[in-house]
């Protein structure tokens, strides 16, 4: 929400009537939206507050209305889903575990409010939805994106659907949900009629579904699967099967296709695909647009050439992971050995350029279709980005080898604006030239990015104190790996005399030990590093928001809104800011896996 943390803009309406008379002008609002494309977060509060104002109720009230007007706007989009490819997300009771109940009364469904919920959980369950019982959203994101499944039904506190269901509505996922009323099961828990309407929704599947970013984000994901890498770079050499176990035997039987084995594994291994994503997001955006002007791109016969310039847009990114993660010395990536821990340092050097040539000549051979004017402006912008990234990262590189540990808050910037902007510059970039012209809109491409990209790398910051075992990360990584972050810019610019040479020290150590990642996150705290860099993330957010909201092509200005949403979407479980003392300090990794 974008407004004073002191004002609690989730408070739920207290008396049945008053919850039946706001759902009822959330959904005469939604009767007269244009449902072509999702709502962003800034338009739904805005719609809101304009109801909540008219209706002469307290702004309290933001974030419960917010969750009936969006579920109001999609609703017909759910009913033209299947059941069986509906997710039912509801909240796990406290009183016991997902398979049976031992907390004395709860065996009668009209004693504890929570068998209720498992009332309905059956219920759907019988109608052919999945269920899921989780405390927060990654388990229903996953889903979503990977699976068949195309609408999620939520129940959970209005802070949680802050965390979980509003993060689909960035996604753009059809969603409906009824917020708890309360937590205890001597109360009413929820609105027992709206939870049944919204389960019971009719399936009508001949209903026209509005358009979402979903099956662009599925399509992104589609471009690294190994079948569609196949079909738009066809590879040079054969390749070990996935399951294969002896592949790096099999790498040294076959020293030709070793390399282009290697870099293509590696981009199908993971991640999260934004960059393609908002290349074919900002071309399908400008089709739209363009097309609503009567003016249809050309581009839009040109499918696989598209998903090539998006493809190449990965392969780059994937390129600096590889080499950041040689010259950080980096032990794991996506889970597993980086690719110079796991076949030494010259190997990976020469994935990472290999990726790079991949890039251009995905790009470069479209010129027959896309037209050489396309491909030199996307070239010449992929080039541009090639070169500030290294030149931001040359500079991470000289501080971190230097004797002076001194920077300042505006110097960590500008790194984070050349390392990180670049790419999501030349994403949007070759997804508005695929469609058209640039012309006058350059600047605000540069602008924009410049904002979403250095919000993001701060967020990774911040990101680096908290742990992740999926991923084998441990906090207070980028301090020991001698990386210029803005919290160690913000510590230094803080910090009194005594305080920051002990903090430099710190840092020195060669062997670092739990304590002193636990003394450096004590000093961080007392700097006051990690509110500061949250006021900067929501500084640039909002001028990103203000450069979005200043387009006028109505489909590109929902994507920018989007993008902002999801790109600078934080993990609200602030584990950085926990007192150092209930922590348990790992020792980052610094050893071969």
């Amino acid at each position: 929400m974008s407004h004073a943390s002191h004002v609690d803009l989730k408070l739920v309406p207290p008396t049945e009537t008053l919850r039946r008379e706001l759902q009822s002008q959330c959904r005469d609002m939604a009767a007269t939206l244009d449902k072509s494309s999702p709502l962003s977060k800034q338009e739904l509060e805005s719609m809101v507050r304009r109801i909540l104002a008219e209706a002469d109720q307290p702004e309290g009230y933001v974030g419960w209305c917010m969750v009936a007007l969006n579920s109001a706007f999609w609703w017909e989009e759910v009913a033209a889903v299947p059941y069986s490819h509906r997710l039912l997300f509801l909240p796990r009771c406290p009183h016991h575990d997902s398979e049976s109940c031992t907390t004395p009364g709860c065996s009668n469904s009209q004693a504890c409010q929570w068998c209720r919920l498992t009332e309905f959980r059956h219920r759907a369950e019988k109608l052919g939805y999945q269920v899921l019982v989780a405390e927060g959203s990654p388990q229903a994101l996953q889903t979503i994106v990977d699976g068949p499944v195309n609408a999620i039904l939520g129940v959970a506190d209005l802070n949680v659907l802050e965390r979980a269901v509003d993060a689909l509505i960035s996604l753009g996922v059809p969603a409906l949900a009824v917020p708890l009323l309360s937590t205890s099961g001597d109360t009413q828990l929820v609105d027992e009629e709206w939870v049944a309407e919204m389960i019971d929704l009719a399936a009508s599947p001949s209903h026209a579904p509005a358009h979402g970013y979903l099956p662009i984000m599925r399509s992104a994901r589609v471009l690294f699967q190994r079948e569609t890498l196949d079909r738009l770079a066809p590879p040079l050499y054969s390749s070990p099967a996935d399951n294969q176990p002896d592949g790096e035997a099999w790498l040294l039987k076959n020293p030709l296709a070793a390399t282009e084995a290697l870099a293509r594994d590696f981009l199908i291994r993971g991640g999260k695909y934004a960059r393609p994503f908002i290349t074919l997001a900002v071309y399908a955006a400008l089709c739209k647009d363009l097309e609503n002007e009567h003016e249809g791109p050309q581009s839009m016969r040109i499918e696989e050439s598209v998903e090539r310039v998006a493809l190449s847009i990965e392969t780059f990114h994937k390129a600096s992971l590889v080499h950041d993660d040689i010259e950080d010395d980096d032990g794991y990536r996506y889970g597993q050995a980086t690719l110079h821990r796991a076949y030494g340092i010259p190997t990976a050097i020469n994935v990472g350029d290999y990726l790079i040539g991949l890039g251009y000549r995905l790009v470069s051979r479209e010129t027959p279709v896309l037209g050489a004017e396309v491909v030199a402006d996307i070239l010449g912008q992929l080039s541009d980005a090639h070169l500030r990234l290294s030149q931001g990262q040359g500079a991470e590189l000289t501080w971190r080898d230097g004797a002076n540990k001194l920077i300042s808050v505006e110097e960590s910037l500008e790194i984070y604006a050349l390392k990180t902007a670049p790419a999501f510059e030349a994403a949007l970039h070759a997804g508005f030239r695929l469609a058209c012209p640039l012309n006058e809109n350059a600047q605000w491409i540069s602008a924009f990015t410049r904002h979403l990209g250095i919000a993001f790398q701060i967020l990774n910051d911040l990101k680096d104190w908290r742990e992740d075992a999926s991923n084998k990360v441990h906090p207070g990584g980028d301090v020991f790996g001698g990386r210029p972050t803005v919290l160690w810019a913000t510590a230094l610019a803080t910090l009194p005399e005594t305080e920051r040479a002990e903090l430099e020290s710190l840092a020195e150590t060669n062997r670092p030990t739990g304590a002193a990642l636990k003394s450096v996150h004590e000093l961080y705290l007392a700097a006051g590093v990690f509110e500061k860099a949250r006021s900067m993330v929501e500084k640039h957010r909002r001028e990103a928001i203000a450069l979005a909201e200043s387009v006028q092509r109505k489909h590109l200005r929902r994507l920018l809104l989007f993008l902002v949403d999801t790109v600078l979407e934080d993990n609200p479980q602030r584990q950085f800011e926990v007192s150092s003392a209930t922590r348990t300090w790992d020792v980052p990794e610094t050893s071969s896996p």
